[in-house]
């Protein structure tokens, strides 16, 4: 395979070649077209700007220049302060395993992420406390929006990863079946609450993020400002618990 001038072309090409759903193919995409203007040393533009911005057009080379390895360096500090440690350690993981499959394919010759490691999570202060069924019980019964109620049933009952609840797509979906449909990734199921309230908060819509503001897909940061104030009064402690958490004790109550 001949190495390819632009770097849009050698994202494509990984893309194609990686062994991913749709929703993750889409993630991993964002995610690459993000540090695309760090090589530029811009900043991405950020919420409703983002969608319409047009990436950066630059040379796959520029990977292999000294310069590559500080800006990618800089640019992850700034991604942190910009949408959080966890998503921007996720960008770097998917930048890397990217690199990694460039330089396989002999396209590029150093490793600009060789002296990049994930950032250090900070502990939210609800971290290291279990939310018990009881607890998560009158969680799932606080008063709050459809989208937050049948979000926190959705990670309840799923016990999934945060991350994959927040990519779904309404065409993901298998509602009377409770589950997604089966394609690459493996399915996700659900229990009676999310039976019930899914089909109210899809009702008129067949495409698009099954979680959503009213800029697009609702972030990570935003769920888990909205739980932790939500639960603040029900906390032990006033600080309010972490999306994590319920997410830990629907895995528990899967399992059960």
């Amino acid at each position: 395979m001949s190495r390819p001038v632009e770097y849009a072309v050698a994202v494509d090409r990984f893309l194609s070649a990686a062994s991913l759903g749709t929703n993750s193919r889409r993630i991993y995409r964002i995610a690459l077209i993000t540090w695309a203007w760090a090589m530029v040393d811009r900043a991405p533009p950020v919420g409703a700007d983002r969608r319409n911005a047009v990436p950066p057009a630059l040379p796959l080379a520029l990977l292999d220049t000294d310069h590559a390895a500080p800006r990618l360096q800089k640019a992850l500090a700034a991604r942190s302060a910009a949408v959080g440690v966890r998503t921007a350690n996720r960008e770097l993981s998917i930048l890397v395993g990217a690199v990694n499959w460039w330089r396989a394919q002999s396209w590029l010759t150093g490793d600009p992420t060789a002296g990049l490691r994930p950032l250090p999570t900070p502990k939210s202060p609800a971290d290291g406390a279990w939310i018990s069924s009881r607890q998560a019980r009158v969680i799932l019964e606080l008063p709050a929006s459809l989208r937050e109620q049948t979000f926190w049933h959705l990670l309840y009952e799923s016990g999934a990863p945060i991350e994959r609840a927040l990519a779904l797509d309404i065409d993901d979906l298998d509602v009377p079946g409770r589950r997604t449909l089966q394609r690459t990734d493996t399915p996700v199921g659900w229990g009676e609450g999310t039976a019930r309230l899914l089909p109210l908060l899809v009702l008129g819509r067949v495409d698009g993020p099954l979680f959503t503001t009213s800029r697009g897909r609702l972030s990570y940061r935003r769920a888990a400002e909205i739980f932790a104030t939500a639960t603040r009064p029900i906390d032990p402690r006033g600080r309010g618990w972490a999306l994590h958490q319920l997410s830990v004790a629907g895995r528990r109550y899967s399992t059960c």
